[in-house]
């Protein structure tokens, strides 16, 4: 591929011209058990198989702490050796994450690659980005795993330019040197694209703001089905499929309420347990829209082995892009394919809805609960409304929840619930503020249908109402 991102994606990870076979290893450390190092097995086998590959073998072990030169033990990796040459394996994929040297240590031992978690995902994140800007943030969070695994090869050895005149200054450049800098090159112009994109998207951002509609993000776990359930309420036509990453790229599209009022609604890219550090880095632009929303719709597949596991994670991401502080609304997709276990989080999570996006069961009280969420986070203030200006009163009417009118002799005073954008529209006919429905850091929790309390809370109040720790 002669473009910077083919390359990049083209001269790292799995070989996609044909079917590798994959031998997974997964080492149990202190703090974790045999179980959930199992469950990790499977959800990177269900990785290898998006990526392209198919896994013929794997191997577990049990260490107070990984081993310097191979991560797992030398008569393990030996072993190792031995299954791979069994199954005629093309490369082994650990699902902890491994050093440089380690990597390449194992390499030189199993004469095959050797890869980690974090390469597999960066993987299937370079197949699956369509636009410009997803494009950039792989081919980013790539060059910065790529460059300190750079390493001599049978050539490199030999100098690419001398350093200067006479042998006093040394052999010149090396062929690794030149790759260091050239990547390091790359991932600075990738930098300044990305900061370039961030900008536009900001001015596109004030322009949603000036809009005074609410901003609704919709977060979960890869595969939860936040894409179907984009299309089912917006028809927006993004792609949808049974897959780990099918969508990376944002999509945002405006839903009406069925109380009339407008927001807009975003689907992201899915999380996963232990997402790269690196990819969460470089995508930050694009997870921006989580940390600027209004409410987070939390979907979770309902279906899942683990869904609070999942729950956790997700979680756990939002908190380190400085999102989890957002209200969050979480609905449990999927409910269809797991009705018992739907009705369980139910009573563990108060406030959550269960819905499947693909049947369409459960959307109406889905919608009817979110716009009461975003109708609890609006402050309730006081206007004056001259009698001829019947287009502020509609406004108000469209953009907002009218809590009570007063006719006067000169206009109608009006209560009512409006965001933050609305009021600043309407200050003109403001009277006075005169409460607020949530404190000011929208930490606490307010009254769901049917008495139950809403999940609009901070991170450590929504973990103090879970059972999820």
């Amino acid at each position: 591929m002669s473009n910077p991102y083919g390359e990049a994606l083209g001269s790292t990870l799995i070989d996609r011209t044909f079917r590798e076979k994959i031998v997974l290893v997964g080492v149990t450390l202190p703090g974790s058990t045999e179980d959930d190092t199992e469950a990790g097995l499977d959800e990177l086998e269900l990785l290898v198989d998006t990526a392209g590959a198919d896994v013929v073998a794997r191997m577990t072990q049990r260490r107070t702490a990984p081993d310097h030169t191979w991560f797992i033990g030398q008569g393990k990796a030996q072993e190792l050796k031995t299954l791979c040459l069994a199954v005629d394996a093309d490369t082994v994929v650990f699902d902890n994450e491994l050093h440089p040297a380690q990597q390449f240590q194992l390499e030189k031992l199993l004469g095959r690659t050797a890869i980690d978690r974090t390469a597999v995902i960066l993987d299937i994140f370079g197949q699956n980005a369509r636009t410009p800007e997803g494009k950039a943030q792989v081919e980013l969070a790539l060059m910065r795993y790529r460059l300190p695994r750079l390493r001599r090869g049978k050539g490199a050895k030999l100098s690419q330019q001398r350093g200067g005149v006479g042998a006093r200054f040394g052999g010149g450049e090396t062929k690794l040197e030149t790759d260091r800098r050239q990547i390091n090159r790359r991932i600075r112009a990738l930098e300044t694209e990305l900061r370039q994109l961030a900008e536009t998207r900001s001015l596109q951002r004030k322009r949603r703001d000036r809009s005074g509609l609410a901003e609704v993000t919709i977060v979960g776990y890869t595969n939860a089905g936040k894409s179907t359930l984009l299309n089912r309420l917006t028809d927006a036509g993004v792609l949808a499929q049974d897959r780990l990453f099918a969508t990376l790229d944002p999509t945002t599209r405006r839903l009406s309420l069925p109380g009339g009022e407008p927001v807009l609604l975003t689907d992201t890219v899915g999380f996963v347990r232990r997402l790269p550090h690196g990819l969460i880095e470089a995508f930050k632009g694009t997870l921006e829209t989580a940390v600027t929303a209004d409410l987070l719709v939390h979907v979770v597949d309902s279906s899942a082995p683990d869904p609070e596991g999942q729950i956790t994670a997700v979680r756990e991401v939002l908190s380190e892009i400085s999102a989890d502080d957002v209200p969050e609304f979480i609905v449990f997709n999927k409910a269809d394919l797991a009705e018992d276990v739907a009705n369980d989080l139910l009573r563990d999570y108060p406030g959550s809805v269960a819905v499947s996006a693909v049947t369409g069961d459960g959307i109406d009280h889905m919608l009817a609960t979110l716009g009461d969420r975003l109708r609890s986070l609006d402050t309730v203030v006081e206007l004056m409304v001259p009698w001829e200006r019947g287009d502020v009163i509609a406004s108000i009417h469209r953009e907002g929840q009218v809590v009570s009118t007063a006719e006067g002799e000169h206009g109608m005073t009006i209560r009512a619930r409006l965001s933050e954008a609305s009021t600043g529209r309407l200050e003109e006919w403001l009277v006075e503020q005169t409460c607020s429905e949530l404190s000011t850091s929208r930490n606490s929790v307010d009254d769901g249908p049917n008495g139950q309390d809403g999940d609009v809370s901070s991170a450590s109040q929504r973990d103090g109402m879970s059972n999820d720790g």
